[in-house]
């Protein structure tokens, strides 16, 4: 196998820039997303803020949605290192408590990150490979529950969308209102009483039947 050979000056300096580069229009596409949203969303817009040239844009990205994946796959991919990071319980119910709490984490200390996230997709837009990957992981550990007959919801996709739903309301009720003095203990109460709603106490096992007694005749 022929070994690679070293980069020269100019060729780390080509691809330092280019790094500079990529990274310039994505910090600038979140926060053109965040403060103004998809809708008034423009390659324009976004030139003018980064200071690259439309055609450098597309250069780097292909198109405006190639380049809206890219931020979102990245973004999304802090939220997948946060729940890969969660050690794998043997109680999946504990290793369910731990996933919401890396997301609810994740959003309160990355407020951009998530508004930027939650920010409504145009229809057609499919979802980032990491968003997808995220929710995998979540309907993994909802599925051993499934099958450990402790899932309280018939349907996991209804389960998915209720620990949506509650989150969501969560984090982005903080992030809107950090000046409310909120209790030392609020994030955990909150996913305590998500998990009392979406999982059951493990079956204890009280060994086989004792027999019924026979009837006298």
């Amino acid at each position: 196998m022929t070994a690679q050979l070293p980069l020269t000056p100019q060729e780390k300096r080509r691809h330092q820039n280019r790094e500079t580069a990529r990274r310039s229009i994505l910090d600038a596409t979140e926060a053109l997303l965040v403060a103004e949203g998809y809708e008034r969303f423009s390659m324009r817009r976004l030139a003018k803020r980064c200071g690259y040239t439309a055609p450098t844009i597309y250069h780097y990205f292909g198109d405006k949605r190639g380049l809206l994946d890219a931020l979102l796959d990245e973004r999304f991919q802090l939220l997948v290192d946060l729940i890969l990071a969660v050690p794998r319980d043997a109680d999946a119910a504990a290793s369910l408590r731990a996933q919401l709490a890396a997301f609810v984490g994740f959003g309160l200390d990355h407020p951009t990150h998530y508004l930027l996230l939650m920010e409504p997709r145009p229809v057609d837009s499919p979802p980032a490979a990491s968003a997808e990957r995220s929710r995998s992981l979540l309907e993994a550990t909802l599925s051993q529950l499934a099958d450990e007959n402790r899932l309280q919801l018939d349907d996991i996709e209804e389960a998915v969308q209720c620990i949506w739903a509650m989150l969501h309301g969560l984090v982005s009720l903080r992030i809107s209102r950090p000046e409310h003095p909120w209790t030392s203990s609020h994030v955990d109460v909150c996913l305590d009483i998500l998990m009392a709603g979406l999982v059951a106490s493990p079956r204890r096992n009280h060994g086989p039947a004792a027999p019924a007694p026979k009837e006298s005749t």
